[in-house]
């Protein structure tokens, strides 16, 4: 990695995928390995065509004009200078750079002030959105939960019968909504032993190796793991219990999660373009990271959040929700989780909450996406990027990111 940087790893510089058919070097594989499109610098043509590279599913727009998002471009955006978590004075545009962007769109005041694509993503082009897939699979749960469809305080193994002997039988869907499971399931992307390997396996991200014999599925993986801890103890960042949340909203709403995020969100959003979401070997979604959107669609979404739920003329999520999901949870929960660039902060309903005096709140995902939104400053930003730290908390991304974003806010606040 270190023989890489921003321009030398740039996937139009490279030519990677071009020509009919494309020559063997510049050609992105499925797997792993030298062209695997797992791989960095790989990643920066893969993360903007995997449906190309994995089995996924269509999220629907469906047959209405696209909502409208009015350009308001500004110039002054990328002299915007900010002092990083380490100390080093920048500038928003040198950062943009610096971070693998691969596009950005701010809105302010619902207006695009400013866009940019880079690499291999265009405006038309669904870009993985990693955990940002999370805050989707939360909205629409404690969307049902306000509904009286499901009873947050109920446990687990109520909806799912088939997790009652496992960590998560009698966990409350509060508690997993949030994070407070007691589980043994490590998110350490570098330990080649961490339980998030054995996900990626289930979920079809990854090729399992010679002589694997475990979970071939994401419902049959989330069986296997066993009790560590107690229960609402303290927040711990575990996809399992994404999954877990989205296969109990799946159930009862006897609806896959594809068709439930295109009928509750992206036909009422008036999105641009069809998203999709990766499916695992027997089809049901990959809930924890698998969505793939539009950077503008991802913007639409933020400004709805940003409005209480109100957009393309419609409550589409009722305010009540937002507003849960704003107000955050308890930060003495959050803080054992260690996040020392996010202190204060906390985590609810799968969306990471920061108590500042912006009453910012966001989705995020490893490599840098995010959906970052700032009621006070009427500001919303939404980010995909490549970035070869597969991290947000505590690396570089939210010591340069978060920092930014809140530049970017005040100086647009002041006119």
């Amino acid at each position: 990695m270190s023989n890489w940087n921003q321009q030398n790893s740039d996937p139009v510089t490279r030519g990677l995928m071009t020509g009919f058919p494309p020559k063997r070097d510049l050609t992105i594989r499925p797997e792993g390995g030298e062209l695997g499109g797992n791989s960095f610098p790989n990643t920066r043509w893969a993360f903007s065509h995997q449906r190309e590279l994995k089995p996924t599913a269509t999220v629907r727009r469906g047959a209405a004009a696209p909502s409208a998002l009015p350009l308001a471009l500004r110039d002054d955006i990328d002299s915007v200078t900010f002092t990083t978590m380490e100390g080093e004075q920048t500038t928003w545009g040198a950062s943009v750079e610096a971070l693998y962007t691969d596009g950005i769109v701010i809105l302010h005041r619902g207006k695009i002030v400013y866009e940019t694509y880079r690499g291999a993503l265009s405006a038309e082009l669904p870009h993985i959105a990693f955990s940002v897939t999370k805050s989707f699979v939360g909205l629409i749960a404690a969307t049902l939960a306000h509904e009286g469809v499901i009873d947050v305080a109920a446990p687990v193994a109520r909806y799912l019968p088939e997790l009652a002997k496992s960590a998560f039988g009698d966990a409350t869907v509060r508690q997993v909504m949030d994070m407070t499971t007691g589980v043994k399931y490590s998110e350490n992307y570098t330990d080649p032993l961490a339980e998030v390997r054995t996900y990626g396996i289930a979920a079809g991200y990854s090729k399992p190796p010679e002589g694997y014999d475990g979970p071939d599925s994401i419902a049959s993986f989330l069986a296997t793991l066993p009790k560590q801890g107690e229960h609402g103890a303290g927040f711990t960042y575990k996809t399992c219990n994404t999954e877990v949340l989205a296969w109990l909203i799946q159930r009862v709403t006897n609806k896959p999660m594809p068709q439930l995020i295109s009928e509750r969100i992206w036909q009422k959003l008036g999105m641009e373009e069809d998203g999709y979401l990766h499916v695992d070997p027997v089809g049901m979604a990959a809930c924890g990271g698998g969505l793939n959107l539009a950077l503008r669609d991802l913007a639409r979404f933020g400004e709805m959040m940003r409005n209480r739920g109100h957009f393309n003329g419609q409550q589409i999520v009722p305010t009540a929700v937002v507003d849960d999901i704003a107000g955050g949870a308890k930060k003495e929960d959050f803080a054992k989780a260690g996040y020392a660039t996010m202190p204060g902060w906390s985590y609810r309903n799968q969306w990471w909450v920061s108590h500042d005096n912006l009453g910012a709140y966001t989705a995020r995902g490893i490599h840098g996406q995010v959906c970052w939104i700032a009621p006070t400053a009427e500001l919303v930003i939404a980010r995909f990027a490549s970035h070869p730290v597969a991290a947000n908390g505590n690396s570089i991304l939210d010591k340069v990111s978060l920092p930014a974003y809140a530049a970017v806010a005040r100086h647009l606040m002041r006119g």
